[in-house]
């Protein structure tokens, strides 16, 4: 009797004792049915009723035998069992031994080929006695793009899904599985490239011939019109290239002695990797090539090169394009020692905007550099010199300010909102990767990568539709909201008499600046602020004058009336500092610094009581002021509480001199200008340290000691802020003696969310939390980036003309790039649907193709699969001429922008 009385499902047979756990329904079989039920399912795995529990069976032992070479239940006249009849299959759900039988008929294929009509890919084509069955293939394969796992990890998942108890172990078979892997990968990226539909096969290969290519960048032959050279000039920066370079050091490869020539790649330089002999030899022959040091910040990428002691292979140099994040053919090359990168041949492209982290100097002795290479890679120079070379938006804040504007996607015409940072949301999928290739060979880990390149490039071709529509839905809004915003601004402007020539003069400065860098930056400011040393000079130039004229305002032997002022500064300055110091103690500090800390704090207050007695031959009043201070109710005991009692903190009705209150509005406004520089100067040391510690920090050594750098960079940003909000304290006491002042307007209230670097490196900074953040291309940064004017009556208005004309050109640059984002994504969307198109006609031209020799039955297969690729093709271009149905009215309205929004403008507010 069976397990619970029951019969076979099939047949009645009672001794129904088997079940398979791969089928639906959890039915019983007998022996028999269970075999003749599987023979299309012979690796679903089964169970046997022992008569008190089920325990692990297989089919083989019941006798099952896969016939290969011919259709299943068919009976082969000249069977050959496999050798020791120990045949083993890698399948989805494990790993099995099996027993097959090969054909050898008159005209039974070789044993590889039975194998793979079978559904299974053998692990050699001499005698197989390993395969993998294709759907496991393709299983590891999607699964290592999304989840980047490793090879062993999901091999090792499969033995558990066999034998979860270990013990029942089967034959090891990883290796093997490694070779399939590796070449089911170079098979299937060559049958995508249409090789085994042209005469020229396999070995006609042309270098970066199996790459997926970007269908909405510019391809010469494919997705532009056949006039697009000869197109009015005003219309050519529409077919221009968006480039972006970048390194990754963290795709590196260990030094495990496995050369590339007991490695080699398969398939070298077909896909994104290049050649990597040639390539290897131009590395040797320059490796001694020393890179100038930088005239910017001091950038790792120049100035330093990482440890590559343990490895191979310290990264990877790329090229992509700057707009869709595709990697280009032929653009990816191992490093050996800091970032080299080797030239793409774009010769046939007549304008090629480069995105690269350190542009400002890595263009510079470019042509140089590239006419001691072999001629092979050399480019004209005249086409280098037409090169556009910018900075990353996200990379732009760690840059000198002259380069801030200088190589700012921002502000250059023609590249619309591009902010040239697609690698890092590219490194940001394949780092995962990377702890499982730094530990392959040579060839197999470029092979690897060149995979996962090109499913990450695929993606981007099948959500290219619903990509471009949502950037073209949010451009045309911005479009219509900034060039609004902008007509306004030129109009208020224009509309005082005096303002409508300057308006003019910067709109040509601007535009000769578009046409030649070398001229005059509209976009730096060009007028410095007065700083506190420079007042100091002009006080003492101004004491100096008066005591040769007889006029000098000096009641002390050591301290002139600007000193005494000046001086005070100094002491409130010292005293925050000496609080912060204090503060960072904490619990655990050692006797050496707090015994530092408390010789300062005893240094200051002797300082603070010296000059408390020059103070009182100028304020007299201080002397009643002070001995409120110190009546014994009162608890001072810090030096940095005791109050200096400055012009600007001296209450009414106590009497002060207004010159001592004029010589302080002086320097309380240079000290504010000089703290928003230093605030300035530490938020973008801070972008450039987060940038460092997220793209190179790792381990624990290497984390802490970015961590306690920007912790110190932070401290910075934080005595600055007190600085200024001390500054604008004693400026508003002292408002009330200048009537008409504008000193709200000039020195806003500082805010802690003010206190924020240009570009969203604080997403970073607390607890982990990302915070939406918004760019300059949308306006929403913080006002210490904007240069103050000055309220020194003393000065003229060419503080706030330079502050005018910035502002101007940046309104002018945000909404021109803005329309020409709109212009740039109507562009790229004709060319997706002309790119797939093209590719369609070509994949229906293969549809009859038929290589010499083959049979009948290849030739079908060579057909459907053209005619798949062709049809795919089709329902892409069908699928996004749907999505983009809305289209007509986005064209409508970027036509009639300008005209609205100047019709806008122009309305009575």
């Amino acid at each position: 009797m069976g397990f619970d009385g029951r019969c076979c499902s099939l047949c009645t047979d009672p001794a129904a004792l088997y079940r398979c756990k791969e089928c639906e329904g959890n039915e019983l079989f007998c022996k028999g049915c269970m075999v003749s039920s599987h023979k299309r399912n012979g690796l679903h795995r089964i169970e046997f009723w022992n008569g008190f529990c089920f325990e692990f069976s297989s089919l083989k032992s019941l006798g099952l035998v896969f016939q290969l070479g011919h259709p299943i239940g068919e009976i082969c006249s000249k069977p050959i069992p496999s050798p020791d009849n120990d045949f083993v299959v890698i399948h989805i759900n494990g790993i099995h031994e099996v027993s097959v039988n090969f054909c050898k008929c008159h005209d039974a294929p070789e044993r590889h080929i039975q194998v793979l009509r079978y559904g299974w890919f053998p692990a050699t084509t001499h005698h197989p006695r390993t395969a993998a069955s294709l759907a496991v293939l393709k299983h590891f394969q999607i699964h290592s793009f999304e989840s980047k796992c490793s090879a062993l990890e999901f091999y090792q998942a499969l033995v558990r899904l066999g034998d979860n108890t270990g013990i029942q172990p089967v034959r090891d078979r990883y290796r093997s599985f490694l070779v399939m892997i590796r070449e089911y990968r170079h098979i299937k990226s060559l049958k995508r490239a249409g090789r085994g539909h042209d005469e020229r096969g396999i070995v006609g290969t042309r270098p970066g011939e199996c790459a997926v290519l970007c269908p909405a960048c510019p391809q010469p032959g494919r997705n532009l019109p056949v006039d697009w050279k000869t197109r009015p000039a005003k219309e050519q920066w529409l077919y221009r290239l968006f480039l972006a370079i970048d390194a990754n050091f963290r795709l590196k490869r260990q030094d495990n002695k496995i050369s590339d020539s007991a490695d080699p790649s398969l398939g070298d330089g077909w896909s994104y990797f290049v050649e990597n002999e040639p390539y290897m030899e131009h590395l040797k022959q320059f490796s001694d090539q020393v890179q100038a040091k930088s005239t910017c910040s001091s950038h790792s990428a120049v100035n330093n090169s990482r440890l590559t002691d343990g490895l191979a292979t310290s990264g990877v140099g790329s090229v992509g394009c700057a707009r869709h994040d595709c990697m280009r053919p032929c653009s990816i090359g191992d490093l050996q020692k800091g970032e080299r990168l080797s030239q793409e041949e774009l010769q046939e492209l007549l304008d090629i905007i480069v995105s690269y982290d350190i542009a400002c100097q890595w263009w510079i002795n470019l042509i140089t550099r590239m006419l001691n290479y072999s001629q092979s890679i050399q480019m004209d120079e005249a086409k280098i010199n037409s090169f556009i070379y910018l900075v990353p938006k996200f990379h732009l804040p760690a840059h000198i300010s002259k380069c801030q504007t200088q190589y700012s996607f921002n502000f250059h015409q023609h590249v619309g909102r591009t902010d040239g940072e697609s690698p890092e949301r590219g490194w940001s999928q394949i780092n995962p990767i990377a702890l499982s290739t730094c530990e392959m060979g040579p060839g197999s880990r470029r092979n690897t990568l060149n995979d996962h390149f090109g499913d990450s490039n695929w993606k981007k071709n099948y959500t290219m539709g619903a990509t471009l529509l949502k950037r073209i839905r949010t451009a045309v809004v911005e479009s219509a909201e900034h060039t609004l915003l902008f007509h306004r601004y030129d109009l208020g402007l224009r509309a005082q008499k005096e303002m409508e020539k300057h308006v003019d003069l910067w709109s040509k400065e601007l535009m000769a600046w578009q046409q030649d860098r070398n001229q005059p930056n509209p976009f730096e400011i060009r007028v410095k602020k007065p700083t506190q040393d420079a007042v100091r000079r002009q006080l003492a130039e101004e004491d100096r004058k008066a005591q040769l004229e007889g006029k000098a305002y000096s009641l002390h032997p050591s301290f002139t009336a600007s000193e005494l002022v000046a001086v005070g500064l100094e002491l409130e300055e010292q005293q925050r500092r000496l609080h912060l110091d204090t503060k960072s103690l904490g619990l655990h500090a050692t006797n050496d610094q707090t015994g530092k800390v408390l010789k300062k704090g005893t240094n200051l207050y002797d300082r603070i009581n010296e000059w408390a007695e020059a103070q009182k031959r100028y304020i007299p009043s201080v002397t009643n002021l002070r001995q409120d201070e110190t009546h014994p109710g009162n608890t001072i005991t810090e030096p940095w509480e005791m109050p200096l009692f400055l012009p600007s903190s001296i209450p009414p009705p106590f009497p002060c001199d207004f010159r001592l209150q004029d010589i302080e509005w002086r320097l309380r406004s240079a000290q504010a200008y000089t703290a928003l520089d230093e605030l300035r100067r530490a938020l973008c040391l801070r972008s450039y340290l987060y940038i460092d510690k997220d793209r190179f920090a790792r381990g624990q050594n290497q984390n802490t000691r970015a961590c306690g750098t920007i912790q110190r960079t932070e401290a910075k940003v934080k005595a600055a802020a007190a600085k200024y909000r001390s500054a604008r304290v004693a400026i508003a006491s002292l408002s009330k003696f200048y009537e008409g002042s504008t000193w709200e307007k000039d020195f806003p209230e500082l805010q802690e969310g003010d206190v924020r670097a240009l570009q969203p490196e604080e997403d970073v900074m607390k607890k982990g939390r990302k915070k939406k953040s918004v760019s300059e291309g949308k306006r929403k940064v913080s006002w210490i980036w904007g240069v103050l004017g000055s309220t020194d009556p003393k000065l003229d208005n060419k503080e706030l003309l330079d502050d005018l004309r910035v502002e101007w050109c940046k309104s002018h640059a945000r909404a021109k790039r803005w329309q020409e984002e709109v212009l740039l994504l109507q562009e790229e969307m004709r060319r997706v649907l002309m790119f797939f198109e093209t590719d369609e006609r070509i994949w229906k031209s293969r549809v009859n193709f038929k290589k010499e020799g083959s049979d009948k039955v290849t030739d079908e297969g060579v057909s459907a699969y053209a005619y798949q690729q062709a049809t795919l093709r089709q329902e892409l271009i069908q699928a996004f001429q749907e999505m983009w149905n809305g289209m007509k009215k986005y064209r409508v309205h970027s036509s009639v922008v300008q005209k609205q929004t100047v019709e806008n403008a122009m309305r009575p507010q």
